[in-house]
């Protein structure tokens, strides 16, 4: 027995004594239900990663093994989905939902011979799609729900609410719920769809589930997070959802990519990470209560699928599925001349954010050459993408463009370009004194940050969201409000622009639907042959002034000598700047280091106190009347905009610490423009 299956053994064996420990109950009056779900998993059916070409602890393949020594345990499972299976990997996105779209779906065809029990809608199910998700339904065997998607010209469900699953006498009622934001992100593809609040919807069907259906036990698969995103009404919240409906007994949640066991008052709730790397697992003891059943213990828990081994029955079930994938990705449509970004100055910040790059200009190039347009946007969807000099196969196009998207082309005024590039300069912290590297707001995604390409311009990270594009041009004249030109943009960011009003509705004058953003990439490298990285510099971050320390805090933090603090979701990076103040106050930079830049805590020096010498008593000598001396005054300096405390220091000959203290500074990091600074006389 090789360490994997000893761990899978002993997780099961330890998994079996804590139900036997649980409180006595009459056998006859019991019973255990378990629920295992799973999320986001993301088209991974191997375990097997199609972009790096290797072996990861993903997919259906380890999620099986989780399932069969579960079911062994507990012949009474329900095993669930909760959405955004469809979609995310090569053998998806780019062969069987378009190339080979006629085809049996090979998730619907792994996950029927798994034996799933039900599905919930994802977002991005409907990436491709409804037309799509009817085929989708078709192929399952199993329902595939949306309690909370109607049809606008009937007000008829979408698909089937819920379902009802009978196990050992117990009817649970399982309601699926996708995230009401979907329009936002897909808006043309669901025009005909109406997305209700999922707090909303559920009243309803609970009410018929428990009325109608007479069912023992609620469960909600919900592809949504705990506190939801957009909607100040919590209709995108499966807390608001849980609070508004507490008769639900279990909540699969999903859509964030987080680990999460939580209670929501009576309500155990489980999420996952994404890929399916892990699987959530619901356990319930219920009693016999009258005609019914009621719950008497639950608890929920995640499970590491890499602590099983994949399975080989899906392996071999789904070999010709991968097979087809790894021939379609083998073919080397083209070669890259050198290397498309430069080297990464500091680790986890990519290049590509922070300033022009032929990456990203590749990308605009191809969508102004294919839609005409005078203006192209386009956005680093993974901050680890990277296109090395070589062969270009399609793992490479799947690194540089991860999402199915199509093309669009708009018209805009210059009043709404600068107001859609104020929109994603929004991206970056404000730059303030002593920081060294550029950094990320933390509640902003990185693939909604956009890069435009067809004009020049300058962004000041000094200055406040919303002020921060400067030096707009557009073939070297200046951007007028009232100017007009053709934008093109992916159909995604286009949804996202409209949904939160950035942009009023627009008329599309170019849609490359069906064919994809990725495919035309792909055509423009089969076109060139060889491709060589073009940058023309059209863009550049200002309003950053560096600490002298800047060289060498970055190359401490490369080493792994210096840290900051993790990003708390898991899915944004670089959010905090490092600051050579902050990390001075913190004691992190030695002394002998601040010696040799110049700057110097000083310590005040105790000069030994001497003991006065005996002198014989003289008697008083009349002195003449003197003057006092005048003392040197303090200096006044005001405050000139871009000025910090060090270099004020510098040009006194004195030092920050000194001018902080003297001036009584609660944060000598933080200096206005027009503030008075006292220099101590000398």
């Amino acid at each position: 027995m090789n360490r994997r299956r000893f761990i899978s053994f002993m997780i099961s064996f330890l998994l079996i004594i804590s139900f036997l420990t649980a409180p006595v109950m009459a056998q006859e009056e019991t019973v255990h239900l378990t629920i295992l779900g799973t999320t986001d998993v993301h088209g991974n059916i191997y375990n097997w990663s199609y972009e790096d070409q290797k072996e990861d602890n993903v997919g259906f393949a380890m999620i099986y093994s989780v399932v069969k020594a579960v079911r062994q345990e507990n012949p009474n499972t329900i095993l669930l989905d909760n959405g955004d299976t469809t979609q995310g990997t090569i053998l998806t996105d780019d062969l069987y939902n378009t190339e080979l779209v006629n085809e049996l779906h090979p998730i619907m065809d792994v996950m029927n011979f798994m034996g799933y029990d039900a599905m919930t809608l994802g977002n991005h199910e409907f990436n491709f799609g409804t037309d799509f998700i009817d085929k989708l339904v078709k192929e399952a065997d199993f329902p595939i729900l949306g309690a909370n998607i109607y049809y606008k010209s009937d007000g008829k469900n979408f698909v089937k609410p819920y379902t009802v699953k009978e196990i050992a006498g117990i009817k649970v009622g399982i309601l699926g719920f996708a995230t009401p934001n979907i329009p936002r992100w897909d808006g043309p593809k669901v025009t005909h769809l109406q997305f209700e609040a999922m707090h909303t919807a559920a009243q309803k069907y609970i009410k018929e589930l428990k009325e109608k259906e007479g069912v023992d036990l609620i469960v909600v698969s919900c592809h949504a997070g705990l506190e939801g995103e957009y909607d100040a009404g919590g209709g995108d919240s499966v807390r608001k959802l849980i609070e508004t409906n507490p008769e639900i007994d279990v909540a699969l949640i999903g859509h964030d990519h987080k680990s999460v066991t939580d209670t929501v008052g009576n309500t155990i709730v489980g999420g996952a990470v994404n890929a399916g790397k892990e699987v959530v697992r619901f356990d319930l003891y219920l009693r016999k209560n009258g005609d019914g059943w009621q719950v008497v213990d639950k608890a929920v828990q995640l499970i590491d699928v890499s602590q099983y081994e994949p399975s080989e029955e899906i392996r071999e079930y789904a070999k010709k599925y991968h097979d087809n994938t790894l021939e379609f990705i083998d073919e080397v449509i083209g070669y890259a001349a050198t290397d498309f970004l430069p080297k990464q100055e500091v680790k986890d910040i990519p290049e590509a954010q922070i300033r022009d790059t032929a990456l990203i200009d590749l990308i605009n190039n191809v969508q102004l050459k294919y839609s005409g347009a005078d203006i192209s946007a386009a956005a680093l969807f993974q901050n680890k993408t990277d296109l090395k000099a070589g062969p270009i196969t399609y793992a490479n196009l799947f690194d540089i463009y991860k999402y199915p998207n199509t093309l669009k082309v708009v018209e805009v005024t210059g009043k709404e370009l600068k107001d859609y590039m104020e929109w994603s300069a929004r991206y970056y912290n404000t730059f303030k004194p002593g920081d060294v590297t550029i950094s990320f707001d933390p509640n902003i995604r990185g693939y909604l940050y956009d890069m435009f390409q067809g004009v020049e311009y300058k962004i000041d990270i000094s200055k406040p969201v919303g002020e921060r594009i400067v030096d707009l041009k557009f073939k070297g004249e200046p951007v007028k409000p009232d100017d007009k030109f053709k934008l093109a943009l992916n159909d995604y960011r286009l949804s996202v622009l409209v949904g939160t009003g950035v942009f009023p509705e627009k008329t599309e004058i170019y849609d490359s639907a069906p064919k994809s953003l990725r495919s035309m990439i792909a055509d423009y490298i089969r076109e060139k042959g060889t491709i060589e990285p073009e940058v023309d510099n059209n863009w550049e971050i200002i309003g950053v002034e560096y600490h002298p320390l800047r060289d060498y805090i970055i190359s401490e933090y490369n080493k792994g000598t210096l840290k900051l603090p993790d990003p708390e979701d898991g899915r944004t990076y670089n959010t905090k700047s490092l600051n050579a103040y902050e990390l001075i106050e913190k004691g992190a930079i030695p002394e002998e280091v601040l010696k040799q830049y110049g700057i110097v805590t000083e310590q005040p020096v105790e000069k030994p106190v001497e003991k006065p010498a005996e002198t014989p008593i003289e008697q008083p000598v009349e002195q003449p009347v003197q003057k006092p001396v005048e003392q040197p005054k303090d200096t006044v300096y005001v405050v000139k905009p871009g000025d910090v405390l060090w270099k004020i220091a510098r040009k006194f000959n004195t030092t920050w610490q000194r001018l902080a203290e003297y001036n009584k500074l609660k944060n000598p990091h933080l200096i206005f423009p027009g503030q008075k600074i006292l220099i101590p006389a000398k």
